[in-house]
């Protein structure tokens, strides 16, 4: 069917003309206000009231709008629910849970005074129209977490308090409704408590299983990106049935995806990008489609209510931060990140206000519909979301790089971007991928390129060849390009493998080496001798090696076994950094067994880099075998290692290759030998001689794990 231009009218019905403004909007909208620096995200809601049905009228607010803008909603609460630290989560759960109070109270009770005593709404209404104030959308996170602060405990904080308020001020909705059509009694309590408590064990419970298989099972990476999608709307679904509102639902979902998806893999890396990309800006038009100008200029009533609104949930909202602010201690930008984050209101706030405008409670005398939230409280929501999210967007974006700013100064990087180089020795094409997620996971965050990878040709026992070493490379620079990582190319000609690789480590100054383990072979007799004659050789690197039985984003946990004086080498904290990258990058669970002495080592790091680790002292190795032997085949185990002449070694580590080969083929490992020669301009860094002096332990501490 051919377009011509008489037959154009308004608003558009060809989906061809209506996607391509949509996609002109979200482009050039942020290259417009970047420029001056106004937050794209307001450009675009402002947009949206522009060419909506309340402005030019150049689209309609269809069905195809409201699926992808409710796509992009969900995908903000979900994106809020993976990206948020568990560990960090949990250590500050009782902060949550105060702001939450905060955040909720304060303009709960501003909205209930102004309703009921300056409006006059009834009772019921009121509570209704409090709760409206009491909740917000996390519309700004995805601007804030590009901005690297994610897990800044102010953020952290208010992405968990949002979780609470909002599932109350949805209860108070589902409560209210139920008053209102003379629904609440025992049954109504019981058949609500019970669907919530099912609704939250099928999805964190029953949803992590189903995506620790479909990951393990299914490699194929569009299909986990459709698996993805299919559990955010499942779990939205399911929250409808148990009587809160989706946006709950795709919450929970991305906190029980939240161990399954590492936060430097490409999966996450494509459900960010097409989320910020498409669905998100959705979103924000779709919002702004709603904004009825006019509707102000109508009736001074309606400015009068849009009036006490502002005031309940913004002011409402500044009061909460600023109590937590002080309750907390927070620096001055810290509280405002926390206002900013939790001004806008939009998704509840809409949610609620809809479902009180439909419910018709009686007719007046003149024949009109007396409605639970009448017309005025819908046109002062819709004021309401534009100011608040205007509001919400440019504090947040201030505040957000002032915070980035300061923690770039404080930051003391334990290494230089030079000493601080990956190596992956690639030379089997089944086993790229997982040597690439490793080298992904274990990377700490610099601003160069910080991963190589390595293929030696040895042409004269025809071992690899140019052909198979470029595809294996491609592949593998492919795959960190996925997720938004370079990975350095390196092909190297020697008659020797092990002199070449050794070679490179030199001329690279790679401060680890990773060499992959191929399933079927395991440590043979040849590999274990390259091992101790050849790669341990080099004295100023790290040797990791990596046995992937399955992929590494579905391992659960890892038990962590710790020779005793360990810590007495030059290379252990910089073991442990890549340990602890491991569980901050895929949120594993990390059981930690060593002695008394260590384990006060560990806590202390534990206190300043807050990890889910578990703590247990052991007095002999054999209890470390033991503890070994109990994992499932969905944990892991990590083993720090020496060689001989090293102060942690001791006779029964030659036993390590073959008691792994006879009882974990079936599971992830990795076997870390720290690095033993360190240059004198590190040996203040790096130190650990005098183990009990905590001091200069913490400054090991905050130079390594910053």
């Amino acid at each position: 069917m051919f377009l011509s231009i008489q037959h154009i009218t308004f608003p558009l019905e060809d989906p061809l003309l209506k996607f391509l403004l949509e996609l002109i909007i979200i482009l050039c909208i942020p290259l417009l206000l970047n420029k001056i620096k106004v937050p794209h995200l307001l450009g675009l809601l402002i947009a949206g009231a522009v060419v909506g049905p309340n402005g030019f009228n150049i689209l309609s607010r269809d069905s195809s709008i409201v699926v992808t803008g409710t796509t992009g909603l969900l995908y903000i609460m979900f994106l809020a629910g993976l990206e948020i630290n568990m560990s960090d989560f949990k250590k500050n759960k009782w902060k949550s849970i105060t702001f939450s109070i905060y955040t909720f109270a304060v303009p709960f009770i501003l909205g209930l005074v102004g309703g009921y005593y300056i409006l006059g709404f009834s009772i019921l209404s009121s509570v209704l129209f409090a709760s409206l104030f009491s909740s917000h959308t996390l519309i700004v996170y995805p601007m804030i977490s590009s901005l690297g602060i994610s897990r800044n405990l102010a953020v952290n904080i208010t992405v968990g308090g949002t979780m609470i308020t909002d599932v109350l001020s949805l209860l108070v909705l589902a409560v209210v409704v139920g008053m209102s059509q003379g629904e609440v009694g025992t049954a109504f309590w019981v058949k609500l408590s019970v669907s919530m408590i099912l609704f939250v064990l099928i999805v964190l419970i029953v949803f992590p299983i189903i995506g620790r298989w479909f990951f393990k099972n299914v490699q194929d990476k569009i299909s986990q990106y459709i698996f993805v999608l299919v559990m955010i709307y499942m779990a939205s679904l399911l929250a409808e049935l148990a009587g809160v509102e989706a946006i709950i639902g795709a919450f929970f979902a991305g906190l029980a995806l939240n161990k399954l998806i590492p936060h430097t893999s490409s999966l996450m890396n494509r459900v960010e990008f097409v989320g910020n990309a498409i669905f998100i800006p959705f979103f924000l038009i779709s919002v702004g489609m709603l904004i009825d100008f006019k509707a102000f200029f109508k009736s001074y009533e309606t400015l009068g209510v849009a009036s006490i609104m502002l005031i309940a949930s913004i002011g409402g909202k500044y009061l909460a931060a600023i109590a937590t602010q002080k309750t907390f201690k927070f620096t001055k930008e810290e509280g405002r990140i926390i206002f900013g984050m939790s001004a806008a209101s939009a998704a509840a706030t809409l949610a609620s206000v809809m479902v009180g405008y439909n419910i018709i409670l009686s007719e007046n005398e003149a024949g009109e519909p007396v409605r639970l939230l009448n017309e005025h409280v819908l046109n002062g929501s819709i004021l309401l979301i534009l100011i608040s999210c205007t509001i919400s967007s440019f504090i947040s974006m201030a505040s957000a790089q002032k915070i980035a700013e300061k923690e770039k100064e404080n930051t003391v990087s334990g290494e230089s971007e030079e000493n601080n180089r990956i190596l992956l020795t690639l030379s089997n094409e089944n086993t790229v991928e997982k040597m690439v997620n490793l080298g992904l996971l274990i990377k700490t965050k610099t601003s160069g390129s910080d991963i190589a990878a390595v293929n030696v040709i040895n042409e004269e026992i025809n071992e690899s060849s140019s052909k198979n070493a470029e595809m294996l490379l491609d592949s593998a620079v492919k795959m960190g390009a996925a997720a938004d990582s370079k990975i350095i190319p390196i092909i190297r000609h020697d008659n020797d493998v092990v002199k070449g690789i050794s070679n490179v480590i030199k001329e690279q100054n790679i401060s680890d080496l990773v060499i992959g383990l191929e399933n079927e072979k395991g440590f043979s007799p040849s590999f274990i001798y390259n091992l101790h004659k050849g790669y341990l050789q080099n004295k100023k690197s790290n040797v990791i090696i990596y046995h992937a039985a399955q992929p590494i984003a579905t391992v659960k946990s890892y038990t962590v076994l710790i020779p005793s004086d360990a810590e007495k080498e030059p290379g252990f904290f910089h073991s442990l950094l890549r340990v602890w990258n491991i569980s901050k990058n895929s949120g594993a669970e990390m059981f930690f067994y060593a002695t008394a002495n260590t384990i006060k080592i560990l806590e202390r790091i534990v206190k300043k880099d807050p990890i889910e680790a578990h703590f247990n002292v052991i007095n002999s190795w054999r209890e470390a075998e033991q503890a070994a032997m109990s994992i499932s085949s969905n944990e892991g185990l990590v083993i720090l290692m020496a060689d001989r002449g090293m102060k942690s070694y001791f006779n029964q580590m030659r036993e390590v290759p073959e008691l792994l080969n006879a009882n974990f083929s079936s599971n992830n490992y990795l076997l870390i030998y720290p690095y033993t020669a360190v240059n004198e301009t590190e040996i203040e860094k790096r130190s650990v001689s005098n183990h009990d002096d905590f001091v200069e332990i913490g400054k090991i501490i905050s130079k390594v794990f910053k």
